[in-house]
C-alpha cells in the first residue's frame, strides 16, 4: 500500500491551522525549513518517519492524525473529527446531521451487501 503524502500534508495543515501556526512557525518548531514545510503541507515532499513524529510533537497531537487516511483502522481519529464538527452546533443542526448519517449509514451497508453478493 502506497502512503497519500497529499492528504498528509493537507492533515499536516488542518492541524497547523487549528494550532494557529503558521508556517513558518511550524517549520521553525519542528527544525524545517519554510519551504520544506510548504512541500509537506502540498505533498511534494514525502514525509519522513522522524518528521512525522517531530511535526506531531510541535503541533501536540498524534502522528495518527496525519496517517488516518491511510490507515484502515482510524475510528478515533475519525470519531473525534465528527465530535469536533457537532461542538459548535446547535440542537437542530444536530438533529439534522444525525438524520443524515444514519441515512449515509444506512445506504452504504446496503450498497456494501449488493457488492457482496456480486
Amino acid at each position: 500500500m502506497e502512503l497519500d503524502y497529499k492528504a498528509i500534508g493537507k492533515r499536516v495543515k488542518i492541524a497547523r491551522i487549528r494550532a494557529d501556526l503558521t508556517q513558518e512557525a511550524l517549520a521553525e518548531k519542528a527544525g524545517l525549513s519554510v519551504t520544506h514545510m510548504s512541500n509537506i503541507e502540498t505533498g511534494n515532499s514525502k514525509l519522513s518517519l522522524p518528521m512525522a513524529v517531530s511535526l506531531a510533537n510541535a503541533l501536540d497531537v498524534s502522528v495518527d492524525e496525519f496517517l488516518c487516511d491511510s490507515v484502515i483502522r482510524s475510528k478515533d481519529v475519525f470519531s473525534h473529527e465528527v465530535q469536533e464538527l457537532l461542538d459548535d452546533c446547535d440542537d437542530y443542526e444536530i438533529r439534522i446531521l444525525t438524520d443524515l448519517l444514519k441515512a449515509a449509514k444506512t445506504t452504504i451497508r446496503r450498497d456494501m451487501k449488493l457488492k457482496q453478493q456480486e
